[in-house]
């Protein structure tokens, strides 16, 4: 069997597993269908939005499967008569064991991170949050728990100081389809060796999981170090995005908070404590040192960098920000 018979099934929905299916498509593989979410309303206007992965399988003519349960029998004998040998699955939902069990040659995910460590729906986020200097992309055939199959191929890539998860995305985004490629082309061959993750695990190791995060777990906690908080903000940023209350009086504003710098140093201040020229630099006190705030958002206004910021805002020196986090 060459690449021009491989018959595949490629299933992901946002831009991270664009980057993967289009590799495939340049390399002259068989994407025979897509599966992906299906279309949703989004935005203000609530207009019906394809997910990017649809968007890309139809100006290339694949076949698109969009189903609202994997387990619709109509869904299934959609998937069945595609005949596919492989299926791959970058950045989806979790599957049942009758889709992914289908395809003779099995079926693989794409993770970003290096697993076992890590496993779970925010692995570039949670990387970050905790201080690595160092990541990668995982392939591994599906099993029933989810990240846990065995592993295929892995690739290390790099975080560096002040990565934000947007920038390490891409940069996983780019390692990633150059190893579903080689993942595919060693499948294709029969010439990988599976190695099972408890065989990577050392004694009495902690592993590092990667929860979905929601905007709750996103408040900054002043009452922290300033490495710390720098690297909750880039690894939050742009999305979900830190954001932190300020209040004055009884009044209370909601800030998020998308690019800092952290400066260690001695001082008085009370944690939460703003301290601002209110031309160029805007700063919030924590237990060792300074975070300097380079981009924020105010709620229900457009991002800015923090000078315009101060123009738009020539009273925050009279505010601080709140500590209790929930």
């Amino acid at each position: 069997m060459d690449k021009h018979q491989l018959r595949i099934v490629y299933m992901g929905t946002p831009d991270f597993a664009v980057a993967p299916l289009r590799k495939l498509k340049e390399k002259e593989y068989n994407i025979i269908g897509v599966v992906t979410n299906p279309d949703k309303p989004a935005g203000r206007g609530q207009k019906v939005k394809q997910s990017p992965v649809k968007v890309f399988a139809q100006e290339n003519n694949i076949p698109v499967l969009q189903p609202q349960k994997f387990k619709d029998e109509q869904f299934l004998q959609e998937l069945k008569n595609l005949q596919a040998d492989l299926q791959i699955v970058v950045a989806f939902k979790m599957l049942p064991e009758v889709v992914w069990s289908m395809p003779p040659k099995g079926t693989f995910n794409l993770h970003a991170s290096l697993l076992p460590d890590y496993r779970g729906a925010a692995p570039i986020n949670h990387a970050i949050i905790n201080g690595e200097e160092r990541t990668g992309v995982t392939t591994f055939f599906l099993t029933h728990e989810i990240d846990t199959g065995n592993i295929i191929l892995q690739e290390e890539v790099p975080i560096y100081e002040d990565d934000t998860a947007g920038v390490l995305h891409d940069r996983l985004m780019e390692t990633g389809a150059d190893l579903v490629v080689k993942t595919v082309d060693t499948i294709l061959t029969d010439s990988y060796q599976l190695k099972e993750q408890n065989e990577l695990l050392t004694p009495n190791q902690n592993l590092k999981s990667a929860p979905k995060i929601f905007k709750k777990d996103c408040q900054i906690n002043w009452n922290d170090s300033a490495a710390n908080i720098h690297n909750f903000i880039r690894g939050l940023s742009p999305y979900p995005s830190a954001w932190t209350e300020i209040e004055k009086n009884n009044q209370t504003l909601q800030l998020k908070i998308y690019t800092s710098q952290k400066e260690l140093r001695q001082h008085q201040y009370q944690p939460g404590k703003i301290i601002t020229d209110l031309k160029n630099y805007l700063k919030v006190a924590c237990t060792d040192g300074l975070i300097n705030i380079l981009q924020l958002q105010q709620a229900g206004k457009k991002r800015l960098d923090v000078a315009d910021f101060l123009r738009g805002f020539p009273t925050i020196d009279q505010w601080h920000c709140k500590t209790n986090v929930h």
